[in-house]
């Protein structure tokens, strides 16, 4: 399945996005990354989903090759952005009318919220991969985890962002995919810490939104440093259901990808009978 890569126009910038796939009579699959990651995290995943759906994963404002915006971007303006970029490919009758399942992975699931509380009726299914409801304390930690370094000639921002890599890979996650995974923190110089700000900052919205939201909500809880908090979701889902996978780890979608593609697509389909 080829992937094809392009630009679209928003009033964030430039936004780029992956598509695999042609329109059918399931709905397109959106696929929303992590923080600081881009689509390229979802290309594996793509060549598998896209066997009978569209398949769309976008960079967010700031990430991979996507524009850095002038001014910091949050949660609502990264699901205005990529509303917008939707837009323009359906001006261009590159994918269709209908509304769209969302597949939104750690910060993308935030995106992903965001998004379905942004427009419902353009949204089917959804499925978050992790979801973070945070005491405030919580919140604290985890914002000093993730604070930006400031440059110096030691390196001490690689090797730091190196050493987290390798602290939370997933199991069979080879080096050289780390690598990969890990050169997108990079991308946005400066700004390359703005997604996790957005995701943490957005802590209080997200409880609040996901019980307003009425779609089928599957939320898949990898073994990964989010598992002990995920479960915690539960009593927000109006419509929804945990699904505990603790044998994946970071970077499941490309080590796991047959078994990620299999229960993700099942669960769009089976929510809609």
């Amino acid at each position: 399945m080829i992937i094809r890569r392009q630009f679209v126009d928003t009033d964030y910038g430039q936004i780029h996005l992956r598509r695999a796939g042609e329109p059918g009579r399931h709905p397109a699959l959106i696929c929303l990354h992590q923080s600081p990651k881009s689509s390229r995290e979802f290309v594996a995943f793509m060549t598998r989903a896209s066997q009978d759906r569209q398949v769309i994963a976008l960079d967010s404002p700031g990430h991979g090759e996507s524009d850095v915006p002038p001014k910091q971007v949050f949660i609502e303006g990264y699901a205005e952005a990529l509303w917008h970029a939707l837009d323009a490919l359906r001006d261009q009758k590159i994918m269709g009318t209908g509304p769209v399942d969302l597949l939104g992975h750690h910060t993308g699931a935030k995106v992903a919220t965001e998004m379905a509380f942004q427009q419902p009726d353009r949204v089917d299914g959804i499925v978050l991969v992790s979801a973070l409801i945070l005491s405030a304390e919580e919140k604290a930690d985890f914002q000093a985890l993730f604070t930006p370094l400031p440059l110096d000639e030691a390196g001490t921002r690689f090797k730091t962002v190196w050493e987290k890599a390798i602290q939370y890979r997933g199991p069979g996650v080879s080096l050289e995919q780390l690598a990969y995974l890990t050169a997108e923190h990079f991308r946005a110089g400066e700004a390359y810490e703005w997604g996790h700000e957005a995701a943490f900052t957005y802590t209080d919205n997200f409880a609040e939104r996901l019980p307003q939201l009425p779609h089928r909500i599957t939320v898949l809880n990898p073994g990964d440093m989010l598992f002990d908090y995920t479960p915690r979701v539960v009593p927000y889902l109006k419509n929804g259901k945990l699904m505990n996978y603790p044998d994946w780890g970071f970077g499941f979608f490309d080590t796991d990808t047959d078994a990620a593609a299999r229960v993700i697509l099942s669960a769009l389909d089976d929510a809609r009978g």
